[in-house]
């Protein structure tokens, strides 16, 4: 897959704490330049819209831990929407999961999807699962009509297996596993063109990633070619 191929499957990604309206803007021109979409914290959307408006922009709810009510996760939605959000990315109530509060979880998702004429994306913290959570996680949000589901936020406290430790997120048994269900976002860990491609060999269809740009740099370039 070459670079103007892979660029529109790739969420380049700012959302740490200390993220700044600076880091933001830099984002933003490096999705405008390279045709990645870009996702970014919440507060930022209206002055993207307004500094990038070519650019896809998605954006988090209830993040990082998911443990917002769900009537707050609803109206952070809407909210996102209003102010330009063209993709929603939702985490999941992992205790409720965890607790075997299926139809909960179920319930707050539909209850996001259907405040928004916009698609969302689920989080389900995958380091944080079990693989028959996994599942029920994948399943709540095919019932909630959601369009994709997501391995990661990038910042999931708590015990994890070696290979996602080793691998910061996304593993292919998980792209794997959750692709049964959705289409799925491979974000956590992917940083290079060959674990992109792993990904997407996988089952993957999007990658979210803060190295978009190192990705795409690594991807062959049709437009040099002779």
């Amino acid at each position: 897959m070459d670079r103007h191929e892979l660029a529109p499957l790739i969420d380049h990604t700012v959302l740490g704490p200390e993220t700044s309206p600076d880091d933001v803007r830099a984002v933003l021109d490096d999705a405008a330049e390279y045709g990645m979409n870009a996702c970014i914290p919440p507060y930022a959307l209206e002055e993207a819209t307004e500094y990038a408006p070519d650019v896809t922009l998605a954006t988090v709810i209830g993040f990082p831990h998911g443990q917002n009510d769900h009537d707050v996760k609803r109206r952070e939605g809407v909210l996102a929407w209003k102010a330009g959000a063209d993709e929603l990315d939702i985490v999941i109530n992992v205790g409720r999961l965890k607790a075997g509060e299926d139809d909960t979880v179920r319930a707050e998702l539909a209850e996001v999807v259907a405040a928004v004429p916009i698609p969302v994306k689920v989080i389900i913290e995958t380091a944080l699962l079990t693989d028959e959570e996994k599942h029920r996680a994948c399943d709540a949000a095919a019932a909630a009509d959601a369009a994709m589901v997501k391995t990661s936020t990038g910042f999931a406290d708590g015990v994890v297996s070696e290979t996602q430790r080793a691998n910061g997120g996304a593993t292919v048994p998980d792209v794997e596993l959750m692709s049964e269900y959705l289409p799925v976002k491979a974000s956590g860990g992917v940083g290079s063109y060959d674990d992109a491609m792993t990904m997407l060999e996988a089952g993957a269809e999007r990658i979210g990633a803060s190295s978009g740009v190192a990705i795409l740099e690594g991807a062959p370039d049709s437009s040099t070619s002779t």
